[in-house]
């Protein structure tokens, strides 16, 4: 296999050159991961009691998520492939938005018009992402390309799964950005599994950072359980970006600790062997030894964080459970200036049914902690 990047050993130990932050910035990057672990606890029970439909975890990913995150500028975009709602969070998606958007209720900025766990932020450059694979990188190279025509100082980080790279899009998308120069860094998360389709069943080469040669970009495989050297990793491919040297691709090397979705059993296509091999390179705790032998740190101290945000957490759950659902006028509401007339006669006789049969009702019980 490539030689990965590597700053922390999995053990914690400084092997590389750490990017330069206060004591202050790196406990952020560790309370940003905890932050992003703490949802997934809290999202997948909402999705076993039924309170929410579908959570995509992102545990054991916390790594890649935050360092890839963290060189960003608040006017760079990040292009999500279906785990970076947490990044979202962390450059200013309100948690509120985030939580509402699991709902769907009245509070989702997408008016409930996408499935839970596809976020959008506006505010942040972070455009709803679909669940069609690879879509997204031509759409970021697009949106890349408008920039350097518009002469902006922006970069468009585009993040996607390995089992993208299978995609027509993967090619298109890094073809035309290599040609064009576009400002792109392209992020591929390799854990090691496209659902239940393992790397060695989608390529022959030795890294997916192979592929990078074929479009005449630089290719850079790194340890993505290492938070400090995916954010270095990133960082410099968004400054050879910025400055006009075109697209790099950036291979993450993790593993995701549970299933592909809320919806998959991967106990049905991997061994609990393979999981708990993985589980001694945890993310978290390779950055939490660090700063406790930097004097960042002081044991226990995670566990103080970790009761803190989950009460933040909590907090916003109770809010956006008490929220009421997405009024039913906004089915055919923002595509016409004015509702037209086809969509008023659909939209009342859709009223008329429910009237009859019974509009559908939330589930009883309360949200279990």
């Amino acid at each position: 296999m490539t030689a990965s990047l590597q700053i922390l050993s999995p053990a914690g130990e400084l092997v590389g050159e750490v990017p330069k932050h206060s004591d202050e910035e790196l406990l952020a990057l560790l309370v940003h991961m905890l932050r992003i672990r703490c949802l997934d606890g809290r999202m997948l029970k909402l999705q076993r009691a039924g309170r929410v439909g579908f959570v995509g975890t992102a545990t054991g990913l916390e790594g890649t998520l935050v360092g890839a995150a963290a060189p960003l500028r608040p006017t760079d975009w990040l292009w999500s492939g279906l785990r970076e709602g947490g990044a979202a969070v962390m450059r200013g998606l309100p948690l509120a938005e985030y939580v509402a958007q699991m709902y769907c209720n009245a509070n989702d900025t997408a008016k409930g018009r996408q499935m839970c766990n596809h976020f959008q932020h506006k505010g942040t450059n972070y455009p709803s992402w679909s669940s069609v694979i690879g879509t997204q990188i031509t759409h970021g190279v697009g949106a890349a390309y408008a920039s350097k025509q518009r002469g902006d100082d922006v970069v468009h980080v585009i993040h996607f799964g390995d089992g993208a790279t299978s995609s027509g899009g993967f090619h298109s998308g890094l073809n035309f950005a290599a040609v064009w120069k576009v400002p792109a860094v392209f992020v591929c998360t390799d854990n090691g599994w496209a659902i239940s389709v393992p790397s060695s069943e989608q390529t022959a080469a030795k890294s997916f950072a192979e592929k990078a040669k074929a479009y005449g970009m630089p290719g850079v495989q790194v340890d993505g359980n290492d938070v400090l050297a995916c954010e270095s990793a990133v960082g410099e491919a968004m400054e050879r970006a910025r400055a006009g040297e075109g697209p790099t691709l950036v291979v993450l090397r993790t593993y995701r600790m549970l299933g592909h979705s809320s919806s998959d059993d991967p106990t049905k296509y991997r061994s609990d062997e393979e999981v708990e091999s993985w589980a001694q390179r945890d993310p978290i705790e390779r950055f939490e030894r660090y700063l406790i032998e930097r004097g960042v740190l002081h044991e226990g101290r995670r566990a103080e964080i970790e009761k803190d945000l989950l009460k933040e957490i909590d907090a916003v759950i109770h809010e956006q459970e008490a929220a009421p659902p997405m009024a039913l006028k906004t089915l055919v509401e923002d595509v016409y200036a004015d509702v037209p007339f086809h969509l008023r006669l659909q939209y009342n006789e859709f009223i008329a049914i429910a009237e009859k049969l019974g509009h559908a009702q939330p589930g009883d019980g309360a949200f279990p902690l």
